[in-house]
């Protein structure tokens, strides 16, 4: 089963992510960016999704580190934020982000992301 780790201080969000993609992934979790980095050093997960608005180590910052470490730059990282403003897509791009969804999560949105990146679950 493929493993994404979910980097969200949410606790509303973090649920809902848990129900959409428990039954079809194994989920890590972190709450923070340096837990983030932290588990996605550690553990080595499929795929991040990662909220750019964090304590500690915003989400921009930790996109750049991951994508700077030799043992998390292969990792699918996909934006998931309010942050919607014009170009922000693309600032999440250039600070390493594979993939980028706003909030509210559209599910039919996250899961063809999903599959793009990771193969049907």
């Amino acid at each position: 089963m493929k493993r994404i780790l979910i980097v969200e201080d949410v606790d509303l969000n973090r649920d809902l992510l848990t129900q959409i993609l428990e039954e079809s992934f194994s989920l890590l979790i972190a709450t923070d960016g340096q837990s983030g980095l932290d588990v996605a050093e550690r553990e080595r997960p499929d795929l991040i999704l990662l909220d750019l608005s964090l304590p500690v180590l915003d989400g921009w910052e930790v996109a750049r580190r991951l994508k700077a470490s030799p043992r998390t730059r292969d990792i699918p990282v996909i934006a998931l934020t309010a942050h919607a403003m014009r170009d922000d897509d693309l600032r999440a791009r250039e600070a390493g982000c594979d993939g980028y969804i706003a909030k509210p999560i559209d599910e039919d949105l996250l899961m063809a992301t999903l599959a793009s990146l990771l193969g049907p679950a």
